[in-house]
């Protein structure tokens, strides 16, 4: 049985992990973010959710993120939120891509990735 279980997967349901996002839907909340990224990292997702590699990359996002990690997790739905997207890229000097992940300190973008390039940054670097 112990083959077939490696195959087809456990019939035991998985605990989903839940990431401590804050939702990112309001253009003021950046001038907030910035001024918070001066005592401790921010970080931007910004997430498609029509895209199915948007999807592939959160996902692996979710499963490596260590959740004790030292920095306030943003989630932005950027077709929900257009105008927030777009007021990111101008704020924080980053070309708009999706999915995309800004890491904020000290009021400035010290890092950030667009899709699989996402999942490489380590950011215990920046916490």
């Amino acid at each position: 049985m112990g083959f077939l279980k490696s195959i087809f997967g456990s019939s035991e349901p998985k605990e989903e992990k839940v990431l401590p996002w804050q939702a990112l839907t309001n253009v003021a909340q950046l001038t907030e973010i910035e001024q918070r990224s001066r005592t401790k990292t921010q970080v931007i997702f910004k997430h498609s959710t029509r895209c199915g590699i948007s999807s592939m990359v959160m996902n692996q996002f979710v499963s490596a993120y260590e959740v004790d990690a030292n920095l306030d997790l943003y989630y932005l739905d950027l077709l929900s939120y257009r105008d927030v997207s777009n007021e990111v890229g101008y704020k924080f000097q980053v070309m708009h891509q999706s999915p995309q992940l800004l890491i904020i300190k000290n009021g400035a973008t010290v890092a950030h990735a667009s899709h699989g390039a996402i999942n490489d940054i380590d950011l215990e670097r920046f916490a």
